[in-house]
């Protein structure tokens, strides 16, 4: 009687210990990071109380928005027993980027272009959140483009023609007209759009949990929604469609509507 005692003991702590310490945490807490999470898939996860899915192989992941400044509170519950860590967000510093001489439709757009750019939006925002249980977004990203510059960066305050306009929430990569774009993570095709008003040749991956990435300004299009597409696939080329000064990518990256730094998925610095 004592020996089943003491087995079922070692059980329930063994079990408490698990519950207490497999919670592990991919990713800088910065302003606009992705955060990627590891614990027992039968656990739950609650991020600032919200509940987020765990893949069948305990991983889970969320963003942290641009602007964030409280602290933010992950909760991990397996078996009625809660692990909880409270992360400080440490801010970014944003850059201010002047670009004159555009012309002004690019600027401002001719009021004739309004609901294509709202068909658009919609195009783009239903692309963003979808929630599927593809798990790929816990494998490490790739550069779309070898070699080539960096010309703007996430969060960077853009005055056109000096006008103030929304802050830049992409990564653009500097390289010649016809370029090749590889995938930078495996994953499904959402959209595959040509020619939309502000972004030109467009294309969105899922990459499960609410992680997307989407390319733009491309001039060739090479894939088709619903297309599974492995990392290092080619995927168009770079061109300078869309509202473009000139030949680059600019990559975004989002967990659900949360607007997020590539840079934070890529190792580029």
């Amino acid at each position: 009687m004592k020996k089943l005692l003491l087995i079922l003991i070692f059980i329930f702590v063994t079990d408490s210990y698990f519950s207490l310490y497999a919670f592990e945490l991919k990713g800088t807490f910065y302003q606009g990071n992705l955060i990627v999470g590891k614990t027992d898939y039968k656990a739950k996860v609650y991020v600032d109380k919200k509940e987020v899915k765990v893949s069948d192989q305990g991983f889970f992941v969320f963003g942290v928005s641009k602007d964030r400044k409280k602290d933010l509170v992950i909760e991990v519950i397996k078996n009625g027993i809660s692990e909880k860590q409270i992360k400080k967000i440490y801010k970014k510093k944003y850059n201010i980027q002047k670009i004159d001489g555009l012309p002004k439709k690019q600027v401002t757009p001719p009021k004739e272009v309004y609901e294509r750019i709202k068909s658009d939006n919609k195009l783009i925002g239903e692309a963003r959140l979808i929630d599927s249980n593809l798990s790929f977004f816990h494998k490490q990203f790739k550069v779309p483009i070898n070699n080539s510059i960096i010309t703007g960066v996430y969060g960077s305050q853009r005055v056109l023609n000096g006008i103030p306009k929304s802050p830049h929430y992409g990564l653009d990569f500097a390289a010649n007209e016809g370029t090749k774009i590889k995938a930078m993570l495996d994953g499904i095709v959402t959209l595959s759009e040509k020619n939309l008003y502000y972004t030109g040749g467009t294309v969105i991956f899922d990459h499960g949990h609410g992680v997307s990435t989407l390319y733009m300004h491309m001039k060739d299009v090479d894939v088709e929604t619903g297309q599974y597409i492995k990392q290092g696939d080619v995927i168009g080329t770079v061109g300078k469609t869309g509202r473009a000064t000139g030949a680059h990518l600019d990559i975004r990256l989002n967990w659900f509507g949360v607007k997020l730094d590539p840079a934070s998925v890529l190792d580029i610095y």
